[in-house]
C-alpha cells in the first residue's frame, strides 16, 4: 500500500509571495485592458486605481516573502517582470491614452515615442536592480535610480488628480507639461540618483521634523486645492529630496573618485631591478 505523502507547508508557502506577485501582474494587466478602450474620464480613473491596487500587491509580496522566509531568486525575477507590466507598460498605455496621443499629429509620433521612453527605462531600472541585489551581500539603504512604483505613481496621482479636478487637467494645454514629466521621470529612473529605502529610518529631530512638514503642507494642499493632490505633493516631494541629496553629496563624491584614479595611478607595478652599481 503506498504511503501518503506528506504535506510539505514550507512548499506551499512559497507560492503564496507569488500569488501576490501575480495579483499585481493581472491589476497591471487589466489596466491596460481598460486603458485601451477607454472613452471617457471615468475609465481612465478606474485603470489609475488598479495601478494603486498593483502597487498594494507589489508592498506586500516582498513583505510576505520575508515573514515566512521564502524569499528566493525566482521571487526577485518575478517581481522585477511584473513591474515592468504593472508599473512601466501600464501608466505608459494610460497617460498615451489620457492625454500624450494628441503629440501624434505630425509624422513623428511623439507621443507614442514618449510612452515608450517610459517603458524601455523601466525595464532598464528593473534590470539593473536585479544585477545590484544579486551582487551585494546586504540590501542597500538608497535605490539608484527612481524606482519604477514612484515613477508609475506620480502619473497615476496626476491622474487620479485630474478625476478631482473634473478633468481639467487632460486638457491640450498640459499635454507638453505631461510630456516632460514623463521623460523626466523616465530619465530619473535610469540615472544615478540615489533614493531613500526609508529602511533605516531612525525617529530623530530630523525624521520628526520631515514628518512634521510632510503632514503640514499635506494639510495645506488639501484644503487649498483636492485631498487628490496630496499625493502628487508627497511624490514630488520624495523625488525632489532624492535629487537634492544627490547634489548635496556630488561633490563629495567627485573627490572621493578623483583619489581612486590617483591612487590607481601611483600604484604602478614595479619594473625590472636595476643592475648594482660600482
Amino acid at each position: 500500500m503506498a504511503k501518503r505523502r506528506r504535506f510539505d507547508l514550507k512548499k506551499s508557502l512559497f507560492l503564496l509571495p507569488n500569488m501576490i506577485t501575480l495579483s499585481s501582474i493581472f491589476c497591471g494587466f487589466d489596466s491596460m485592458r481598460i486603458s485601451a478602450s477607454a472613452t471617457q474620464q471615468d475609465d481612465y480613473y478606474l485603470a489609475a486605481l488598479l495601478i494603486v491596487f498593483a502597487m498594494f500587491f507589489d508592498m506586500l509580496d516582498g513583505r510576505v516573502a520575508r515573514a515566512t522566509k521564502t524569499q528566493s531568486a525566482f521571487g526577485l525575477q518575478i517581481d522585477s517582470l511584473a513591474d515592468v507590466l504593472s508599473f512601466g507598460a501600464a501608466p505608459a498605455m494610460l497617460v498615451y491614452k489620457w492625454t500624450l496621443h494628441r503629440l501624434d499629429t505630425g509624422r513623428v509620433p511623439i507621443g507614442l515615442i514618449v510612452s515608450f521612453v517610459f517603458v524601455a527605462c523601466a525595464a532598464i531600472r528593473l534590470a539593473r536592480f536585479n544585477v545590484i541585489a544579486m551582487s551585494e551581500q546586504k540590501p542597500s539603504k538608497n535605490f539608484v535610480g527612481l524606482p519604477t512604483p514612484g515613477g508609475a505613481g506620480i502619473l497615476v496621482s496626476i491622474i487620479v488628480a485630474n478625476h478631482a479636478a473634473s478633468g481639467v487637467l487632460g486638457g491640450v494645454e498640459y499635454v507638453w507639461p505631461l510630456m516632460v514629466i514623463t521623460l523626466g521621470l523616465s530619465f530619473l529612473m535610469v540615472s544615478n540618483v540615489r533614493f531613500r529605502t526609508f529602511k533605516d529610518v531612525r525617529i530623530n529631530a530630523r525624521s520628526v521634523l520631515f514628518v512634521t512638514f510632510a503632514v503640514g503642507s499635506s494639510a495645506v494642499i488639501s484644503y487649498q486645492t483636492k485631498p487628490q493632490f496630496v499625493l502628487v505633493w508627497l511624490l514630488g516631494c520624495y523625488v525632489l529630496v532624492g535629487i537634492f541629496e544627490s547634489l548635496w553629496h556630488l561633490p563629495g563624491r567627485m573627490r572621493e573618485r578623483a583619489l581612486a584614479r590617483a591612487s590607481d595611478g601611483t600604484s604602478s607595478p614595479p619594473g625590472p631591478p636595476k643592475p648594482p652599481t660600482a
